[in-house]
């Protein structure tokens, strides 16, 4: 198959391609590793920082509501404890459609059983005159479901911790894996570079030369590309047309040779006709001579 000069470019051009489609490729994929691994914190760990913060604030607005009726020997405002009530189930409802941690859904199942006798037991004391929950049972349960909340929180604070580290070690093993690829696209373009480039520029230097040579009637200069592309055909006719130009120039020298022996042989025939005719003037001169005479001696 001939191998032309425009495919070589095109095959260079493709290649170069592949190499940053490549690096591209492989920088798409690390940073969307880490991406999912940044965002699953976001998603998963530090929404449920946040419902267990919420719900705690909740029972504790909860909490200093009755206190704060008992101190004052007043009745609770049940309109902000069913408030700070419906805004604990709608967090605590967000939170089991975000378990993520091994162990969670069992805490958050039994912050959910908890919740249902504390909501029951605040709306019997707040409910009654004399509410036959003392503020003892109260307390032990507002104390229990803090805890949970707690633990809720502790567990993907950890969690986040942990999966923040993993992100970390992620992103500096995807450093190191993208600086040992990109060094390696880097050598083998450079090399690949190179060689494309001495490839074409030593066959352009040794065109140039060849026809500088042909110029300076050189004729004996020849070129030798190897291979199946336009170089080397050129190659084949520059060295056909120094052959002719060659052969050329041995039958000019020739033919001049010729011509100048032809012109010698035409002067010399030339000159000796030039002789003849003087020799045959002087014949002339010389019977005109001797008739003169002989006519002085006869009178």
């Amino acid at each position: 198959m001939k191998a032309s000069i425009r495919l070589k470019f095109s095959l260079g051009i493709v290649f170069l391609f592949i190499i940053i489609a490549l690096l591209s490729f492989f920088s798409a994929y690390f940073v969307n590793k880490l991406s999912n691994k940044t965002a699953a914190i976001l998603k998963e760990n530090h929404l449920s920082v946040i419902y267990a913060r919420d719900m705690s604030e909740n029972l504790t607005n909860i909490n200093m509501e009755i206190t704060r009726g008992l101190l004052s020997d007043q009745m609770p405002d049940t309109m902000l404890i069913k408030k700070e009530i419906s805004f604990f189930e709608k967090s605590l409802t967000l939170e089991k459609n975000d378990i993520t941690e091994p162990g969670e859904d069992k805490l958050v199942a039994a912050i959910d059983a908890n919740f249902k006798e504390y909501r029951k037991s605040v709306l019997q004391f707040t409910g009654q005159q004399k509410p036959l929950i003392t503020i003892q049972i109260l307390q032990k349960e507002f104390i229990d479901l803090y805890e949970q909340q707690m633990l809720l929180s502790q567990m993907n604070s950890k969690a986040i911790e942990a999966k923040t580290e993993d992100a970390r070690l992620t992103a500096n093993n995807a450093l190191k894996e993208m600086s040992i690829l990109a060094t390696l696209c880097f050598i083998i373009t450079l090399t690949f570079t190179y060689s494309f480039a001495s490839y074409f520029n030593t066959r352009f230097f040794q065109l140039y030369n060849g026809i500088k040579e042909i110029v300076a009637s050189n004729f004996g200069q020849r070129l030798h590309f190897n291979g199946t592309d336009e170089f080397h055909e050129i190659s084949l006719v520059f060295n056909k047309m120094a052959e002719n130009l060659s052969k050329s120039n041995k039958d000019n020298d020739l033919t001049v040779e010729k011509e100048l022996i032809i012109y010698k042989r035409g002067s010399e025939i030339q000159d000796i006709k030039e002789m003849l005719n003087r020799l045959k003037s002087l014949e002339e001169q010389a019977s005109e001579l001797i008739s003169r005479l002989e006519n002085t001696k006869n009178e």
